[in-house]
């Protein structure tokens, strides 16, 4: 490579190379079998895919610290034509990247939004039970579910929902808390999740079995250059302004807060950066 613009050029090469790979159609991975009582990962995930878009740390502690990852499917999506054949896009997807699964209701909530949280109806008062019950249930070290401010009208609702639900738990329920970013980017994350080339190249992979999402949005093609700019505005809206961060290629950005039994409190726990080599299970002791 002798100029930048070959450089640019290259990366199209590559986008249009990519459209032509076939999508949905890879084995399961290879996974590891944790012990039944071992530390849980619990991802609210708005849409089928957002489980493998913000699935960067989860992935890291299933395969690096044997902890069990499950899938909360919050809705299938908006809509109704597709929700069965995005259920069995979702299993897949799970069933290739390791993770558990959870479908809160058949077809998922519908009407999950700001809008609804402040008419706070029946439907709502149904899907905080359900959330709160699976919490209940699983008793999660950590959780990981959209900021306030991701721009889509489920993943706000979907943040609401929780905070709504880990009030209904009991107070000695105090998982970790990951907000994620999608849509929107938080203007105050506090933590830097380092991915490997292959941890990015597997979640692609997952995430190519929603094919029917991923034909209308190649979205899936574009996530390593999100993470490749997540590292890129984390050295320094993270490390510090003016600051240079540890050397990475792919990232993903958190806001990591911890449930007191009221609400989210700050966490003085360990560095903000996760590199290769790290021990993720530093940040969270139980």
């Amino acid at each position: 490579m002798k100029s930048f613009n070959e450089y640019v050029t290259r990366l199209v090469d590559l986008l249009n190379d990519g459209e032509a790979l076939p999508l949905g159609d890879a084995a399961p991975l290879p996974a590891p079998t944790p012990a039944e009582d071992a530390p849980k990962v619990l991802i609210f995930s708005p849409h089928p895919d957002d489980e493998v878009i913000m699935g960067g740390l989860p992935l890291r502690l299933a395969r690096e610290c044997d902890w069990r990852v499950i899938n909360v499917a919050v809705t299938q999506g908006s809509n109704l034509a597709r929700q069965e054949e995005r259920w069995e896009e979702l299993e897949n997807c799970c069933k290739h990247i390791g993770f558990e699964l959870i479908q809160t209701i058949p077809g998922g909530f519908c009407n999950i939004s700001e809008a609804a949280a402040r008419e706070a109806d029946t439907e709502w008062q149904k899907a905080l039970d359900r959330i709160a019950d699976i919490l209940k249930t699983h008793r999660p070290r950590l959780i990981l579910f959209p900021h306030l401010n991701d721009w889509n009208s489920t993943h706000i609702g979907t943040h609401l929902l929780l905070q709504e639900a880990l009030k209904k738990c009991s107070a000695d329920l105090r998982p970790h808390v990951c907000e994620t970013e999608f849509w929107g980017q938080m203007s105050d994350p506090n933590l830097v999740v380092e991915s490997s080339p292959k941890d990015v190249g597997d979640l692609i992979t997952a995430l190519s079995f929603h094919a029917g999402e991923v034909r209308r949005n190649p979205y899936h093609l574009t996530m390593p250059a999100t993470m490749i700019d997540n590292v890129r505005r984390g050295s320094e809206v993270v490390g510090g302004q003016g600051k240079c961060g540890p050397k990475m290629q792919f990232a993903t950005l958190l806001r990591h807060r911890r449930w007191n039994g009221t609400e989210l409190e700050q966490v003085e726990v360990g560095d903000a950066f996760i590199c290769i080599g790290d021990d993720p299970t530093e940040r969270f002791p139980a």
